[in-house]
């Protein structure tokens, strides 16, 4: 009974952060493409992050326009 609830417990976690991880990387790609920035967006599709790498990008080296 404890493995099972512990299973369900870390399967959850790792839904939620897979989840976590496609949400800002689709918002950084989607806004590195638009700003042509091809390094950036190379960066962000291979390096896995847990979501730090887009968020950086989104909140502190995109140019222009600041936040989702």
């Amino acid at each position: 009974m404890f493995d099972f609830a512990l299973n369900t417990i870390f399967l959850s976690i790792i839904l939620v952060l897979v989840f976590w991880e496609l949400f800002w990387k689709g918002v950084a790609l989607w806004k590195a493409a638009r700003n042509n920035q091809k390094y950036w967006f190379i960066a962000m599709l291979v390096l896995n992050t847990a979501g730090i790498l887009p968020i950086l990008y989104i909140y502190i080296f995109q140019s222009g326009k600041k936040g989702i």
